[in-house]
Formats: C-alpha cells, sequence, structure tokens
C-alpha cells in the first residue's frame, strides 16, 4: 500500500519585485499577515495536515526565513520565566509534532518548476505536497484543502493534483488554467480528471475559469517531467508546463475544486497584500473585534 505523503516543498525564492520598496531586504513571505509572517500561516498549514518534512526553497537576502523557523532557547526560557503563556503559544509552531525543516536555495531566479525540481534529492522516490510561501489559504480549517488532495492522491495513484478555483473567465489570463477530460463534472465532489493545463492563456481563449490555486500533490514523476521542460521565452522552467507533459504521458492528474468557505490569498502585490492583511486581521481571534471597531469609526468618518 502506498505511503502517506509527509514531504513537502515551499518555494520561497521569488524576487518579490512587486512589492519594492517593501521587500528590497526582507523576503515576501515574511511580510506580515495579521500577527505571523506570510509563510508562518503556511507551514502551520502544512503541520496540521501531518507533513513532518517540510522544504524551503529560498534565495538570495531570504535568510531571514531560516531564522523565524530557527529554534530560539533564549528566547522561549525568557518568556516561560515571565509566565507569558500567550507568546509561548504563538511559537508553538516551532515545536509542533515532529516537523523538520531543511532548506536549499535558488540562486538565480529561474521560475517556480526550476525552483521545485530542487527537492528531487529531498523527495527521492516518495510523494509530496508543494504549497507556495507566498499564498494562504483561509478556511475554517486551512489544511483540510490540503489533506484531502493528499489522500486521494494516494487513493487513486495519482501522477498530481492540482488545487483550482473559479475566477472571472476575462481574467483567466492572468492564471495557469486547466482544461477538464470530457464528461468531468466541475461540481463533482470526485477529483476532477484533467486533459489538458495551460500557463496564462491569451485573453479570450482560456479554455476555462478553473485557476491553479497554489497547492499540489506530485508522484515523483515531476522531476522527471520537469527535467523534459523547456524554459520560457524569459528563460524560466514553468511548473504548469511540467504537469502538462504528465498529462501528454496519459498519467492521472485531476484537479481538486476549493470548496465553499475556503479562500486562496496571496501577498505577490500591494492590491493583494493589503487585502489579505486586512482580511486576516478582521478574523483574528485575539484583536479581530478592535480592528472591526476601528474600520467601523472609519468609515463613519468618510
Amino acid at each position: 500500500m502506498t505511503q502517506p505523503i509527509t514531504k513537502a516543498i515551499v518555494p520561497a525564492a521569488g524576487l518579490g519585485t512587486r512589492l519594492l520598496p517593501a521587500t528590497k531586504s526582507q523576503p515576501k513571505e515574511m511580510l506580515p499577515v495579521g500577527r505571523k509572517p506570510a509563510v508562518q500561516h503556511v507551514v502551520e498549514e502544512l503541520q496540521t495536515a501531518g507533513l513532518e518534512q517540510i522544504l524551503m526553497v529560498t534565495g538570495r537576502r531570504k535568510r531571514s526565513i531560516e531564522d523565524h523557523f530557527d529554534l530560539e532557547p533564549d528566547l522561549v526560557a525568557s518568556l516561560e520565566q515571565a509566565g507569558n503563556e500567550a507568546l509561548l503559544a504563538d511559537l508553538a509552531f516551532l515545536n509542533k509534532g515532529q516537523s523538520r525543516f531543511f532548506y536549499t536555495r535558488q540562486s538565480t531566479p529561474k521560475g517556480l518548476g526550476h525552483a521545485v525540481s530542487l527537492a528531487s534529492e529531498f523527495v527521492g522516490n516518495d510523494n509530496c505536497a508543494v504549497a507556495l510561501g507566498d499564498s494562504l489559504i483561509a478556511a475554517e480549517r486551512p489544511a483540510g484543502l490540503l489533506q484531502s488532495m493528499m489522500e486521494a492522491h494516494v487513493r487513486l495513484g495519482a501522477a498530481a493534483i492540482v488545487a483550482v478555483e473559479e475566477v472571472p473567465i476575462e481574467e483567466a489570463f492572468r492564471y495557469g488554467i486547466v482544461s477538464l477530460a470530457d464528461g468531468v463534472n466541475v461540481r463533482s465532489s470526485e477529483p476532477l480528471l484533467l486533459s489538458d493545463i495551460v500557463e496564462k492563456p491569451p485573453v479570450g481563449r482560456a479554455p476555462s475559469n478553473l485557476a491553479v490555486a497554489a497547492r499540489y500533490t506530485f508522484s515523483p514523476a515531476i522531476f522527471d517531467a520537469l527535467a523534459r521542460t523547456s524554459p520560457d521565452r524569459k528563460g524560466e522552467i514553468q511548473l504548469t508546463e511540467a504537469i502538462r507533459i504528465l498529462i501528454h504521458q496519459n498519467l492521472p492528474v485531476y484537479a481538486w475544486l476549493l470548496p465553499p468557505g475556503c479562500r486562496r490569498y496571496d501577498v505577490g502585490n500591494f492590491e493583494s497584500y493589503f487585502r489579505t492583511f486586512i482580511d486576516f486581521a478582521l478574523a483574528d481571534e485575539r484583536y479581530g473585534y478592535m480592528v472591526r471597531q476601528y474600520i467601523k469609526a472609519k468609515a463613519y468618518e468618510l
């Protein structure tokens, strides 16, 4: 029987140029979303999903990501001595379960597919999950999406399962877009078999409005597909193109539609970052009420 998935890859090597000057020396993945850096939300999701080994693919000027997930006994001891249970609870992600953190560096920006390919030796012959370090899942149980995908991946013997979300068709050119196999009902509760996937289709030529949503599961076949993937016109290896190779090899590749109440956020540009921060701040169990009161007061002033 196939073993459950226990390894995760977190690509976090992007330059973050759309968030300059905030990302001049600060990784975009470390920008705060509510009370936590964006990438901490992602890691806690992975930990809750049962992923014990987490590989961060970082880049230049991103050492602060490693520092953030490093144990700091002196700080913990100081908080324990002060009896500060609330802050100790906020640092629980450092000791949660049996999580182990690994790091590798993508020295030059060669695309998401290239970043994932650097995890080949880490993954070996196992299945794995991929969660982008600048994309967050908001839901009553954020880890539920990936848990369901991983269980289906093992049950179906999939080559890949790709999380997707519905977007306005006129905005499909901004995303990787999937095509469903003939006869597949998008409203089915089962994984959706794919017939194709395309990266940022031309305006008006998108095959559907189902956009890739930053969470994936893969068999080791993805690394052979990445090795076969040619660079695009920018010299980057696209993960979407490697997934397309899997489909064209007639390997089983599925989409998993985000369920009701589940939403993807990203911090790739200021507009989406501001929305993400506000929504997470409003939902914060400790400070959300105060934020809501402040926004109501500001709205009244306007």
